[in-house]
Order: structure tokens, then sequence, then C-alpha cells
């Protein structure tokens, strides 16, 4: 279910300006904040998707979605060095 979110989300966007591979491993919190807006938004999907339960149904709540992008983004603001996996680990995961 989450590589058919992913899917949906890469198939609606223009992707011209986005690298050809994302490295969440060793992106950093200062790097997402300076990616372009494309860039930011399939990681951001990508994410939405990756710390949903298995089971969860196949809905995006926007509201929580912005909601999480907005919390990723403050605390990225004030820990630019921490990478962007430890950030959301922390914010999001269990």
């Amino acid at each position: 279910m989450k590589r058919l979110v992913f899917a949906a989300a890469c198939l609606l966007l223009p992707l011209p300006a986005v690298a050809t591979q994302i490295d969440l491993s060793t992106e950093t919190c200062e790097q997402f904040l300076a990616s372009d807006k494309t860039e930011m938004m399939l990681t951001l999907a990508w994410l939405d998707a990756y710390y949903k339960d298995v089971d969860a149904p196949p809905v995006i709540d926007t509201d929580a979605f912005v909601e999480n992008a907005g919390k990723l983004g403050e605390y990225c603001a004030k820990n630019p060095t921490i990478g962007l996996i430890t950030a959301t680990d922390k914010l999001f995961g269990e």
C-alpha cells in the first residue's frame, strides 16, 4: 500500500527538477529545507507513508500531513545538522 501511495504522488507531480535519487539515509535537515518544492513534497509524501501503520487504511489525512510537515520544518530549522531520518524518527517514530 505504501508503494502505491508513493507511486500515485510521483505521477501527479512534475519531476524534471528532482534529483534521480534522494538518499534519505544521508540527508540532513538543512539539505531537506534547502530542497526545491517538488523534492520536498515527494520526501514528505514518502515519510508520511513510511510512518503509517502497516494496516492503516489508504487515507491521506491532509490536515495531519500539513501539521506533521510543520512540525518537521520547525524541528529541522532548530536542528539543521541532524539527519532527516533521525529527526523524523524522533518526531513520528514509535
